[in-house]
């Protein structure tokens, strides 16, 4: 392995676990929720620390954090690394976190071993990616690329104490009012975007791998199914007077169940993770059932075969129980591939320190989705032990956290000549 310069992967390691005290809680997990005093407290020590490194940052209007070397030497269109900073509740210490502080270590290394570059280096901690209580997710990306615009961020408030988006934002170091202005940018204003995650499943933790270029970042449809019965008497009621809405809907949730042990639809990945029940009282047989569907694929074509699928069980199962069942879109978001320009350089990257050229989908979404609408994008994996996220139990291994880190770096100085 020729590597020109390495990285210092017990400092990263030792930010990652200073980072990780902001927002613990008793169960061992990080509450680090958009808005939170904790998402406060991560964006300070971060700025902090990028302070003392002599870099200078930004909070732009949504409040995403930007660093820029002011000692860079190159000219051209700025390279950006990143993640973001917040959890879910109760989460992990590495989803999001570990990307940011990763790519910090590979700026932190560059300038220790004065690498000259040709593009200006910079960093991003995105606002809000996980979702949370103001009911948006991968929010500061969204912006950036002009998904969400001002009208769409004064309408959202907090589910629970009601406050506005926007003061929030405020709080951070924000203005919703100028998102317009200094947070959303032009195509190809980047020349791209590189973010470093967890896999947050086991493929490479079962393989024993430790990193993996990803090819695209699966779609996401949504849907709500509702199932009309009707409530009646728990002990009067018999069995050929019944229209149980909970019963036909358990029926339903079995058929998105058998989507998924299907082998030819094996990338598909289909739940029912919200079940709502009306009457919902123990001597009441249910009259109405709300079930949200979310289904995955990278695959086009296999998502329509799925859906197809269930709507025709849907049918069957409605007019089984003698129930109505209906179906309403709630999101189709398209699969996002990768850029092929990125994806060759982390292949190229992983062989240059010894690991395998290993090509994964993410089947969880992330703010890359919306940074490939604005520059090239790519993604790098990092095994994650057991397929733990979005819990205490997240980590990834030492060793598998430096080869990431390592195989980041040399793709960025591949980058550097590649693109234009």
């Amino acid at each position: 392995m020729d590597i020109t310069c390495k990285i210092q992967a017990e400092r990263l390691l030792q930010r990652l676990a200073d980072l990780s005290k902001i927002g613990a809680n008793a169960q061992g997990g990080i509450d680090r929720q958009l808005g939170s005093p904790a998402d406060s407290e991560a964006r300070s020590w971060l700025q902090q620390l990028w302070e003392q490194m002599g870099l200078d940052v930004r909070r732009d209007a949504i409040a995403n954090l930007w660093v820029e070397d002011p000692h860079t030497r190159g000219k051209g269109k700025p390279l950006v690394l990143g993640s973001h900073h917040d959890t879910v509740p109760n989460g992990g210490a590495y989803d999001g976190a570990l990307g940011v502080l990763m790519a910090t270590e590979v700026l932190e290394t560059l300038r220790e071993h004065d690498v000259p570059l040709h593009h200006p280096l910079s960093l991003i901690s995105f606002t809000g990616e996980e979702p949370n209580d103001f009911s948006v997710s991968t929010l500061g990306s969204k912006v950036l690329c002009g998904r969400l615009t001002e009208p769409d961020l004064m309408q959202l408030k907090h589910r629970v104490t009601g406050e506005p988006l926007a003061n929030a934002i405020e709080r951070m170091g924000g203005d919703i009012h100028q998102v317009a202005a200094h947070a959303r940018l032009a195509p190809d204003s980047l020349a791209g975007f590189i973010e470093c995650h967890i896999e947050q499943g086991r493929r490479l933790y079962d393989a024993g791998e430790k990193v993996a270029t990803v090819s695209c970042i699966t779609g996401i449809y949504r849907e709500i199914i509702t199932v009309e019965g009707e409530a009646n008497h728990a002990g009067t009621t018999r069995y050929k007077d019944r229209r149980d809405a909970l019963t036909a809907a358990a029926e339903v949730e079995l058929a998105v169940e058998d989507i998924i042990r299907q082998p030819e639809w094996q990338d598909v990945a289909a739940t029912v993770g919200r079940v709502k029940v009306a009457p919902n009282a123990s001597n009441i047989i249910p009259g109405q059932v709300e079930l949200t569907l979310d289904l995955r694929t990278a695959n086009p074509e296999h998502r329509q075969q799925a859906l197809a699928y269930l709507t025709r069980e849907i049918q069957r199962i409605a007019t089984k129980r003698q129930v109505t069942i209906t179906q309403q879109l709630n999101l189709d978001q398209p699969e996002m591939p990768m850029s092929p320009v990125i994806i060759q350089a982390l292949l190229d990257g992983a062989e240059k320190i010894g690991e395998p050229r290993r090509e994964l989908v993410s089947m969880a979404g992330h703010d890359a989705a919306n940074m490939a609408r604005l520059t090239r994008a790519g993604m790098l994996f990092v095994s994650t032990v057991n397929g733990y996220s979005h819990c205490p139990q997240e980590q990834a291994e030492p060793d598998a956290i430096d080869a990431a880190a390592q195989n980041l770096l040399e793709s960025v100085l591949l980058l550097d000549r590649r693109l234009e």
